[in-house]
């Protein structure tokens, strides 16, 4: 069989994708938002595209969809039909200007009769029975693209993957449709989801709908891109350097980095298959707090242990945490400093924790660069070759970013090995200081930047050091918007790093004005009941301490 060359499969891919939206779901041309309009995000409302009784249902958090739907006010179809409108409205607008990638956004997939058809299922099941089928019953949740589903492509952005529909399910996806989620679509990842940015030779580039000049993240930078535009409530997806929390602060939307084995991982396509120096894992992407602990909550629920073998049999605990939590504060990680609107938004954050009764002590960065370069030797250790079998049979190149998969050596088992001695020693050093320190989680920046232009985003260290630590994380958008006005660039920045030097000369006030600013709460390994916790505790001192206008969802 002859191999066509990726550029044929890219275009065939993306017009069939462009040809599947619904007719009815075509955006008219004259209610196009302007190419100079850089937040899409108003659409919904103030298009008029979008009825009165979509709009309160796309507005809704989950719990009350489903609570709508379980008393029968709402139907699970009309829920599902108002997520796969704003789904497709999403795919025509969130998306980047450039011309190479003028007509790609946030999706690689969608399957909207099928989902339709399922959620009448699920309404006449109810209508019938009078019980759900389970705690999602009839909750369109959308699902990063590496997650296989039968008779779907999991291309994780490749040429040479694509066309070739999975025989099984991964274990969260039949989680998930036993529990009576509609899944909907799937979302947009970068090559081999080994990038802080979602673009990709199939399906291009997503951007952040917020901004269209600025990334939405990566590797599930198509779920944020889809939750922030407010076509989805609940997605899902995965992270092994930071590819949960990289588009959640990219976006302003909340997610969690859970340690392995909390959630199940099983039969999700990898970029790097077989890689296991640094484990990947699942989680859930919303615009609230909430949904991540009810979604989280309600998988665990499940027992993934008895279908995942990797998974641990740990049922959902209830955590009780002491009066006064003690925070140790990151201010930089010692490689790259947070640019202006971070920096601040940590300040003002720690601030407003002290006020609040809580104490607040100094993280220091000690053996994050020796964890990092280890880290990043760990991702390399096959010379890229896993990534180059998959781009040779189509004929594919490389993308620019992924430069350090390209030039890597292969080193051999023995050098591996003591790769894992040495993260292993970091890590019992890590941990003795956290016992000693007698903090209860760590505060720091989930990423330098509050928003990055397309192609600009360049380090993603501050997620990636808690990946090689196995520790559960939470970014959560702090209230802090970037403002051109206080958050000029840096007059007298002695700079850290070849690297800092970039990411603060690349800063640019003018462009990020706006931009919602995510920090990260680590807590200790599985312990994500806690940091979900420790989580809400500071978003109840910020919102204590502000008037919390414009930030309605924040102070829930």
């Amino acid at each position: 069989m002859t191999v066509q060359p990726w550029e044929s499969i890219s275009a065939k891919k993306r017009q069939a994708l462009a040809q599947a939206i619904p007719p009815e779901w075509l955006i008219p041309a004259d209610i196009l938002p302007p190419d100079d309009q850089a937040d899409v995000t108003t659409f919904l409302h103030e298009s008029g595209w979008f009825t009165d009784r979509e709009l309160e249902i796309l507005d809704t958090p989950s719990q009350k969809i489903l609570a709508e739907i379980a008393s029968q006010s709402w139907t699970s179809e009309e829920v599902t039909r108002a997520f796969c409108k704003a789904a497709a409205a999403a795919q025509q607008l969130a998306s980047s200007r450039q011309p190479i990638t003028s007509q790609i956004n946030c999706l690689t997939d969608f399957f909207f009769e099928e989902a339709i058809a399922q959620a009448k299922e699920l309404d006449e099941s109810l209508r019938t029975t009078g019980t759900i089928k389970g705690p999602f019953h009839g909750l369109p949740i959308s699902i990063k693209d590496n997650f296989n589903m039968i008779g779907k492509d999991s291309t994780i952005g490749l040429a040479s993957l694509a066309d070739q529909p999975a025989t099984s399910n991964s274990v969260l996806v039949d989680i998930l449709v036993k529990a009576g989620a509609v899944l909907y679509v799937k979302t947009n990842i970068p090559t081999a989801m080994m990038m802080g940015e979602s673009v990709n030779h199939v399906f291009g580039r997503t951007v952040s709908p917020l901004n269209r000049n600025m990334t939405s993240g990566g590797s599930s930078g198509g779920e944020s891109a889809l939750v922030a535009f407010g076509g989805s409530r609940l997605g899902v997806g995965t992270d092994i350097g930071g590819s949960l929390r990289i588009p959640a602060a990219c976006t302003g939307i909340f997610t969690i980095r859970p340690s392995f084995g909390r959630f199940p991982s099983a039969l999700v396509r990898a970029g790097l298959a077989g890689q296991e120096s640094i484990v990947s894992v699942a989680g859930p992407m919303a615009r609230t707090l909430d949904e991540i602990v009810f979604w989280s909550k309600t998988v665990i629920d499940y027992a993934p242990w008895l279908l995942d073998p990797k998974c641990l049999p740990i049922p959902w605990r209830t955590v009780q945490l002491p009066q006064r939590l003690r925070i140790g504060v990151l201010w930089h990680d010692g490689i790259v400093a947070p640019t202006p609107p971070v920096a601040r938004a940590l300040k003002e954050v720690t601030g407003k924790l002290e006020k609040a009764g809580h104490e607040v002590v100094t993280w220091k960065n000690t053996d994050y660069i020796e964890l990092l370069t280890v880290t990043g030797r760990m991702f390399l250790a096959d010379g890229g070759k896993s990534i180059k079998k998959l781009l040779e049979p189509t004929g594919e190149p490389f993308p620019a970013e992924m430069k350090p998969f390209e030039a890597a050596q292969e080193i051999g088992v023995h050098d591996l090995w003591q790769l894992h001695v040495e993260r292993t020693r970091l890590a019992q050093a890590f941990l003795n200081r956290w016992n000693e320190s007698g903090i209860d989680a760590i505060l720091c920046p989930t990423t330098p930047y509050s928003s990055a232009p397309n192609g600009k985003f360049a380090y993603g260290g501050y997620t990636t050091i808690f990946n090689a630590l196995d520790y559960s994380a939470v970014s959560f958008p702090c209230g802090v918007h970037a403002d051109r006005e206080v958050d000029a660039p840096y007059a007298d920045h002695k700079s850290l790093s070849e690297l800092d030097t970039k990411v603060q000369s690349d800063y640019d006030a003018q462009a990020v004005h706006g931009a919602p600013v995510s920090l990260q709460l680590v807590g200790r390994r599985l312990e994500e009941e806690k940091v979900l916790a420790m989580t809400d505790v500071i978003l109840q001192a910020i919102s204590k301490a502000s008037d919390c206008n414009g930030l309605a969802e924040l102070c829930r």
